[in-house]
């Protein structure tokens, strides 16, 4: 078996080892990625076609970049006042960021790819032994997909960015899969759990509505939901949900009418009905058809066997792959065709079918299934629930002063079993519209605790509560970014990603308008001078809130503050969630000029190794802007 060498190995033909792929190969990195099937670009390219983010701005340059592509595509192809181009961008309301037909997706997720010379990308195969000395994996065997061909890959760092977490789970690390109990991290939605719908919430829980209500993102209706007392937060191995994001069309011509599945037996359909929840197909969430009459239809879920999904080999897998949608598909037949299917139903499933031009090479089966939950990393932090919601003493979540990305989706947990009591919602069911905040993703997150050249993007360590706010693509293919961008200075400078100065990672994520922390009032694909050190400025505590004030004039204690701030950074002692919950003390002061912030910065730095001497600002005798003295700190520290 030949062995092949490359700086970075990614598994994972996801939006997020696509992105990670893209950028590691245009810094100059080696880089092969293997997926699993014959096609890359995830969910995404498999029925998922709309973006989930409540975050409609520039958040991070693939990201960007693939989703300006779409755009592209369907005005170049179509023309700008066609219905085509119309459909594929964001709803006025809803959470739609942009639609797209899953083929469409993936051609130019395949172009993105094949424009880089140092990618190599082979598909069809899924890693089956992994090679480790020390604290490092040194390579990885992958094995052809329904095949016995194998190749190793040797590598300076791999990566994971599967959703099944595969590559993580043969490398000699802890991960986790279920849920974890209400105690362990004293998250109050964890473990075994009722909600229900409500129109008022305990006092503790109306802080984080009015935060959440305040922000700059696009806002849901007025659900509110809470806990049941049947609740008992116990936990088990339970995941969420799973199931495939059927494409379908509503076009006559494009249809594909579904025949009866392999072992079709309506009286089985009948009892599942009693406890799935099927909705019929819609036009399009966030409002209109997606390009061309097609929709994704997100049901039906909770069938059994997601639990022994994430836990089997792949031919495992392909057995409950082909039970899924054998019931998915048999539902829309029974729909369509059975006399006892209640005639509102009928009349509207009659409308959809298979989508005859999207994975024509697989009978219109998409070729992956949407796993919202497999393993999580069990990493140097975990990311909980804590992580979305306001921290101690701030209007905001937790500061983390290695965040290498931002997650701003909702707490979204899908049910884990089709178990009511009352009023409830299914048993596992937690989606907290207006109770979560944004967050910031900690580079530990992404790391392993037994080794050193790992990095793990999509099941990365979380707990089961706090994988639900990032489990988004657009989140995932900004730490997958970020990932790369590690692991190009790791290979820069002779380290491993774990060795890497993370501060120095956030200076080139800032520097190439990556987010940080998410801020109501920065855009960063504006032309405002200071954005790069504003975001760095939210991750070490400048900011008690989800608004930087960058263009206000700074006051004298605030501008004191934020200098010792910088001073307890240097000096390895500062706290940020701490410094930030104190800016709320400060009584009111008088606007500080460049020329006294810069003198006042001199003296807290004279007996330390920090050269000050071209401290320079462009309001010398006025006030002195928050966002000018950010930047001044950012200069101060990094230069």
């Amino acid at each position: 078996m030949s062995e092949h060498n490359y700086n970075l190995v990614i598994y994972g033909g996801t939006p997020a080892g696509i992105a990670c792929a893209v950028r590691a190969a245009r810094e100059g990195l080696t880089v092969l990625l293997v997926n699993h099937t014959p096609h890359i670009g995830g969910l995404p390219a498999n029925g998922l076609g709309i973006w989930d983010t409540l975050y409609e701005g520039w958040r991070t340059p693939i990201y960007n970049e693939m989703r300006q592509s779409i755009f592209d595509y369907y005005r170049s192809n179509y023309g700008e006042d066609s219905p085509q181009y119309a459909a594929c961008l964001p709803g006025e309301t809803g959470h739609s960021n942009g639609k797209y037909e899953a083929g469409v997706f993936e051609k130019l997720a395949e172009e993105m790819v094949q424009g880089e010379l140092n990618i190599t990308l082979i598909k069809s195969h899924y890693p089956t032994h992994v090679e480790q000395a020390d604290r490092l994996i040194t390579a990885v065997t992958f094995t052809e997909m329904n095949g016995d061909k194998s190749f190793c890959a040797a590598g300076d760092i791999f990566v994971d960015t599967s959703y099944e977490g595969d590559l993580l789970s043969l490398a000699d690390v802890a991960y986790r899969v279920g849920r974890e109990s209400r105690g362990e991290f004293d998250e109050p939605h964890a473990g075994r759990i009722f909600m229900r719908f409500t129109d008022e919430l305990p006092v503790s829980e109306r802080r984080m509505i009015d935060i959440a209500a305040s922000l700059n993102l696009r806002q849901f209706g007025g659900v509110m939901e809470t806990i049941m007392p049947e609740s008992t937060g116990e936990a088990d191995g339970s995941v969420q949900a799973m199931n495939f994001r059927t494409a379908l069309s509503s076009d006559p011509d494009n249809q594909v009418k579904p025949l009866p599945p392999e072992d079709y037996d309506p009286e089985r359909i009948k009892a599942l009905l009693q406890t799935l929840e099927v909705n019929t197909p819609d036009r399009g969430r966030g409002g209109g058809e997606f390009p061309n009459n097609k929709s994704d239809w997100n049901r039906p879920q909770l069938i059994e066997g997601a639990t022994d999904y994430v836990h089997g080999d792949w031919q495992v897998r392909q057995r409950i792959l082909r039970d899924f949608w054998n019931i998915a598909v048999g539902i829309m037949y029974f729909f369509q065709n059975d006399p006892d299917a209640p005639e509102d139903k009928r009349e509207v499933f009659a409308q959809w079918g298979l989508a005859k031009d999207e994975f024509a090479d697989n009978n219109h089966m998409p070729w992956e299934i949407y796993v919202r939950e497999a393993r999580r990393l069990e990493g140097r932090y975990i990311f909980t629930e804590h992580d979305v919601r306001p921290a101690e003493g701030i209007d905001r979540a937790p500061i983390h002063t290695d965040s290498i990305a931002i997650c701003e989706w909702y707490t979204d947990v899908h049910a884990c079993h089709p178990e009511r009591v009352k009023d409830s919602r299914d048993e596992g069911k937690v989606m907290l519209h207006k109770q979560t905040v944004p967050g910031q993703v900690s580079y530990r997150s992404l790391l392993a605790n037994e080794v050193d050249n790992l990095l793990v993007p999509v099941c990365l360590s979380s707990s089961h509560l706090g994988q639900s706010a990032i489990r988004l693509e657009p989140t995932w293919m900004q730490i997958a970014e970020s990932a790369a961008w590690g692991a190009v200075q790791a290979i820069n400078n002779n380290q491993t990603p774990a060795d890497i100065d993370v501060q120095t990672l956030q200076h080139t994520l800032a520097e190439h308008k990556s987010m940080l922390t998410f801020l109501n009032d920065i855009a960063l694909d504006d032309d405002y001078p200071y954005n790069a050190a504003v975001q760095w400025a939210g991750t070490i505590g400048f900011f008690d809130t989800y608004n930087a004030r960058p263009q206000d004039d700074l006051d004298e204690r605030t501008a004191d503050h934020w200098i010792s701030g910088l001073i307890q950074l240097i000096d390895g002692t500062l706290e940020a969630n701490e410094f930030a919950g104190k800016l709320s003390t400060l009584s009111a002061g008088k606007p500080i000029t460049g020329d006294t912030f810069c003198a006042h910065l001199r003296s807290q730095t004279e007996n330390r190794d920090i050269d000050t001497s071209n401290l320079h600002t462009s309001t010398p005798n006025a006030a002195l802007t928050r966002g000018e003295a950010c930047q001044i700190l950012y200069n101060t520290y990094f230069l």
